[in-house]
């Protein structure tokens, strides 16, 4: 689960001494991390900490400390170096002295200037690994604790308006509030990251390793090459396995769209166009069961659900996006005439499956598992267990089919390790990311622990929307569009849940549930959301295209993130269940609402569309989500007549002699 925050520069390659300590300290970590899963669990005061150790380590090896582009040199080791052995004191620190720890009234000294070290080495290692927006924040909610009459900086109190102000925390408690219990640094974040999402990404590195992320995307260009726009379409399917399994929607881009998009362009789509269904596809991997990205077990530890309900209650709504993103893709293969692949240029879906058919038993046996009621985190580890159980079966049958020979054998043993070693490393690396933003998300989570800060912006929240839920839900999406501009997509859920989950639940009457995966969606849009749209921009580097207009096109496929979640909140029977007929109707007119929206955003469904009929559709859309029943039969009627209307009119068109096929030139790229 790589948790890019821009697009990589050109490296500058690492000493083989580096790389090999990079592989010990990766292949420990993984190997701690499966002994802590699936044979000797350990506390959180255990487990977190040396967690947090050994991700540091890592962060100061593989990211130097004048970037990735420029070699080390004497200096930054000189600099580097320290920070590193600092890492190993502070995973190693509470472990060990946690019976002193545990039995003592008020910290030593000593357990302060270590509290307040670990703050420093995580916000520079979030620096390196994150990006510099997750280091300011993280400051300034620091900044924010000293703020007050008895802090540290008691000055700053004077800059905060009346309802922000409070009494302000010296160095002793904010340290010891961080790194001396499960409420800062050591909390809720860093302990998902240190259990259930470094077990699932290892699960990823396993995949990818061997060779599940190629037989996930020739599934797809086998099931829909030849349709029309299949390439496009394959892009959809593909990142939607794809997405879930890296947890980043910029791994995803370069992972599956090295591969579609330049079969985009081939087929007719303008590049931007191609970057622009890549990126909205891919994004919306990080929505789709049964991994989520970190969000879902996240969301469970904030709210208490089961893993595996919040699995199933997010199947449909990521149906619904996909189907949207799809249907969207198709209608302007329609509108530009494209064709499907040929059969000489496509897998067969019979020779794909004969040839991966094992990658599937992982994925079938993780969601049994889960169903049957084990805890995520053992789940993962039996998850490994099995791609490996997979992958080496599928290898000694080929070994066997071919003709068994000893130098063979131990060939085929050599590479099955070098293979388990690069998924330990590989899961090790991906890992950073994700860790570096979950520690410093724990520092915000416990500044608003200690001073309030929630409540209080709840109180602004309330104040700023007048009471009305739209404009809330307004605030919520410009929120997370500007922090998504700095932050990865999963501390910007952790940040903003902390800070309008309340206000949501508490003062709008949205069921917790509903309002975190509300928040977890709308956190995705600084994905795809100009002017900061970091898989658009991913995509418009392999597409060869503006990164400006790739990202607009984004945006335009990828509007479902912002209609569902509406969806959700408007008709809360599809999440929470209900009677039925009542889920029945409310899962239809979703799906009768998005194939309006999607019609109307590009003026065609089975033939162009008048203006009149696009103008008929918005209200008739707006109706499918207004929580009254007579209005949504409304708007389903009114969109269901304008459907047909246009179906009898392209038939039409279709049966008069002579009648070309629908196809106009696209024209420049639009937002709506």
């Amino acid at each position: 689960m790589v948790m890019d925050t821009e697009v990589p520069r050109q490296e500058h390659p690492q000493p083989w001494i580096v790389l090999r300590v990079i592989a010990v300290v990766g292949i420990a970590l993984s190997l701690f991390q499966l002994w802590a899963a699936g044979v000797q669990p350990l506390g959180l005061f255990y487990q977190r900490p040396i967690h947090l150790g050994f991700i540091l380590v890592l962060c100061f090896l593989i990211y130097p400390v004048w970037g990735r582009s420029r070699p080390r040199g004497a200096l930054g080791w000189a600099i580097d170096g320290p920070l590193i052995a600092a890492s190993v004191l502070v995973g190693a620190w509470l472990p060990v002295n946690i019976d002193t720890i545990a039995n003592q009234i008020f910290p030593r000294q000593i357990d302060v200037w270590v509290g307040v070290l670990t703050i420093l080495v995580v916000l520079e290692g979030a620096r390196r690994a994150v990006g510099l927006g997750m280091t300011i924040i993280g400051a300034i909610f620091i900044a924010y604790a000293f703020a007050g009459s008895r802090g540290e900086l008691p000055f700053l109190a004077d800059w905060m308006p009346g309802i922000l102000n409070h009494r302000g925390y010296s160095l002793d408690r904010l340290a010891s509030q961080m790194t001396l219990g499960a409420e800062g640094i050591f909390g809720i974040p860093l302990g998902v990251a240190a259990t259930f999402v470094f077990i699932f990404v290892l699960f990823g590195a396993f995949l990818e390793v061997t060779g599940a992320g190629k037989f996930f995307i020739d599934l797809a260009y086998a099931a829909t090459g030849r349709q029309r726009g299949g390439p496009a379409k394959a892009a959809v399917i593909a990142s939607a396995g794809m997405g879930s399994i890296s947890g980043s929607a910029i791994a995803n881009v370069v992972t599956t769209g090295a591969f579609t998009i330049p079969l985009m362009k081939k087929l007719g789509y303008r590049p931007a166009q191609a970057g622009g269904i890549e990126a909205a596809a891919s994004t919306g991997g990080q929505i789709m069961p049964p991994l989520m990205g970190a969000g879902a077990f996240l969301m469970s530890e904030f709210t208490r659900v089961p893993y595996v309900d919040i699995v199933l209650v997010s199947i449909f709504p990521a149906i619904l996006y996909f189907g949207a993103v799809y249907l969207l893709v198709h209608i302007a293969a329609v509108k530009q005439g494209m064709t499907g692949l040929s059969a000489a240029e496509l897998p067969s879906v019979r020779g794909v499956l004969a040839e991966g058919w094992h990658f599937l038993l992982p994925l079938v046996a993780l969601v049994a598992l889960l169903v049957a009621g084990y805890s995520p985190m053992r789940v993962g580890f039996y998850a490994i267990l099995s791609i490996v159980a997979a992958a080496s079966a599928r290898a000694l049958w080929v070994f066997f089919a071919n003709g068994p020979t000893a130098a063979g054998f131990a060939a085929l043993c050599r590479r099955g390790i070098d293979l388990t070693l690069q998924a330990l490393e590989l899961g090790a690396r991906n890992a950073v990311a994700v860790s570096m933003a979950c520690a410093v998300a724990g520092i915000i989570v416990g500044v608003v622990g200690l001073t309030g800060l929630g409540l209080k912006f709840s109180a602004m929240m309330i104040a700023f929307s007048g009471g009305n839920l739209i404009l809330a839900l307004l605030l919520v999406a410009i929120a997370s569009l500007i922090l998504g501009m700095g932050l990865p997509v999963t501390a910007a859920y952790i940040v903003l849940i902390i800070l309008v989950g309340p206000a949501l639940t508490e003062e709008f009457g949205i069921p917790i549930l509903i309002a975190h995966l509300l928040v977890f969606w709308y956190s995705q849009d600084s994905n795809v959301t100009p002017p900061v749209a970091l898989a658009g921009f991913a995509g418009a580097a392999i597409a060869g295209s503006k990164p400006m207009e790739t990202s607009i096109q984004a945006w335009k496929y990828a509007k479902g993130l912002y209609l569902i979640p509406l969806f959700m909140v408007f008709n809360e029977e599809i999440i929470l269940g209900g009677p039925l007929p009542l889920v029945l109707w409310s899962g239809a007119i979703a799906i009768v609402a998005l194939i309006g929206f999607a019609a109307a955003l590009e003026g065609f469904l089975f033939r162009p569309m008048s203006l009149w009929q696009r103008a008929l559709i918005v209200p008739a859309v707006i109706a499918c989500f207004w929580p009254d029943l007579w209005l949504e039969i409304a708007g389903v009627i009114v969109l269901v007549a304008v459907f047909l209307l246009n179906w009898v009119q392209a038939k039409r068109d279709g049966d008069r002699p002579g009648a070309p096929a629908p196809r106009f030139d696209p024209g420049p790229p639009t937002a709506s």
